[in-house]
């Protein structure tokens, strides 16, 4: 039996050029996909009333360490170098799968309720076999849309980012991609999260993205994030060793070089930035309009919650915030006017959304509200008082909304928060997460 839900007269922001901006429109989504975007559409269906509410797609976050969620704000003031010593060399260690599980729980829950319907899961944890199966395992449970990140593990900073000789374990991944991603079609895909050149040798390097290629499925890097990985020149040296392509994702980029920038741009590959990140811990500023400057179509992430907040409406200001301060800087040091160039907020919700589905392989399914894909649908309240009155609805999310205004999130055309709340058991995604937390913190302890 046909199951159909209506988005009955909501402020439409498709993120669809072709299908446009309907200020009063409706959205029919017929067994998780959507069916039809129009002004007025009459069907047999389940109404839900988006009268007061801006429609529009979920946010993709295209890199996150989700196993983080357990220890939410035990580096507010870290550096990058902070985070390498405070972090992956102190409490990953510590992780069990339980802890893993806890936290891609509560995590992936984080992420519905704030309107990011797709994630990828930067999952550099894997310490044991037991620790992806737990981290998919949670996200199954969840509902969310995300690819799985295949990582190392991390039980010594020294053994796995100094020149490691380690490479993540091809047969772990395939049994990983046999037993949960036969098919590429689910909601839940598979990647491979690298540590690439400067990090590890060239022969880890070189089998790793051997590796994802016999697999068929994308890579995610780290790559000239904070001066010292910037001096690395990570792209260049994967251009040299044959490995750059399209199928890969660049996270950060702060330190590029002209000639990296080109060398992305030209092999394919996509770009994925964390701007509260980036400018709070020290990566540099975020490439958003070099990205796009050198025909990109960057994506947004939110990387730690370890010290940054887990909302995409956050990236979003950092982006816009950050390279608008930067470009106003150069234009009155030059004296010269503002280029038309200039971000603008509606260019932030297309970045936080279609483009996030392009970086993360899934235009075809998710980032805009077209007939045919998938149906992941946000809407937000824009009657309350720290959005209304609207003007201009692409603005008001952008520049107004945050995550109290979350109102309905669908995926895959299952309602995952109605009212304002999660469908979902949060009372016992809480729990455990903070018996995950007291656990990791009695072990480091134990461990001083």
């Amino acid at each position: 039996m046909t199951h159909r839900i209506l988005l009955r007269a909501g402020h439409v922001l498709s993120m669809d050029p072709a299908v446009g901006d309907l200020p009063k429109g409706d959205v029919l989504i017929e067994d998780g996909r959507i069916a039809a975007v129009d002004r007025e559409i009459g069907a047999d269906a389940e109404v839900l009333d988006m009268t007061g509410r801006i429609v529009i797609p979920g946010f993709v976050d295209t890199h996150r360490h989700t196993w983080e969620a357990s220890i939410r704000n035990v580096a507010p003031n870290a550096t990058l170098d902070d985070y390498f010593v405070d972090i992956l060399d102190t409490f990953a260690p510590l992780y069990t799968p339980e802890d893993v599980y806890a936290a891609n729980l509560a995590g992936a829950l984080e992420c519905l309720n704030a309107g990011i319907t797709t994630l990828v899961d930067w999952s550099h944890i894997n310490n044991t076999p037991e620790h992806p199966d737990a981290a998919i395992r949670a996200l199954t449970e969840t509902g969310i849309r995300a690819q799985y990140a295949y990582g190392s593990a991390n039980t010594s900073l020294a053994d796995y980012w100094f020149e490691s000789k380690i490479a993540i374990p091809g047969d772990d991944v395939h049994r990983v991609r046999t037993e949960y991603f036969a098919s590429d079609d689910g909601l839940l895909t598979l990647a491979l999260a690298t540590r690439g050149p400067g990090f590890c040798v060239n022969d880890v390097v070189t089998s790793e993205w051997a590796l994802a290629r016999e697999l068929d499925i994308p890579i995610t890097v780290h790559v000239a994030m904070g001066r010292l990985a910037g001096r690395f020149g990570m792209v260049k040296q994967l251009h040299d060793l044959g490995l750059l392509g399209p199928d890969t994702t660049y996270v950060h980029c702060c330190y590029f070089s002209e000639e990296e920038w080109r060398l992305v741009a030209d092999s394919g590959g996509t770009v994925s930035i964390a701007p509260q990140v980036e400018t709070q811990m020290g990566h540099g500023w975020p490439p958003v309009m070099k990205a796009i400057e050198h025909g990109l179509r960057p994506s947004l992430s939110i990387d730690v919650v370890t010290t940054v907040p887990g909302d995409m409406f956050t990236q979003i200001r950092a982006a816009f915030g950050a390279e608008r301060a930067r470009v106003n800087a150069a234009s009155w040091q030059a004296d010269v006017p503002v280029p038309d160039t200039m971000l603008t907020a509606r260019q932030m919700l297309e970045i936080a959304t279609r483009n996030g589905a392009h970086v993360a392989g899934l235009e075809d399914r998710t980032g805009s509200l077209t007939p045919g894909k998938r149906a992941d649908v946000v809407a937000i309240d824009a009657t309350a008082l720290n959005v209304a009155p609207v003007h201009d609805a692409a603005a008001a999310v952008a520049l107004s909304a945050d995550v109290s205004n979350v109102e309905t999130v669908i995926v895959d055309g299952v309602v995952r928060k109605r009212d304002g709340r999660l469908t979902a058991d949060v009372a016992r995604a809480r729990r455990l997460v903070e018996e995950s937390r007291d656990r990791l913190l009695a072990a480091k302890e134990a461990r001083a």
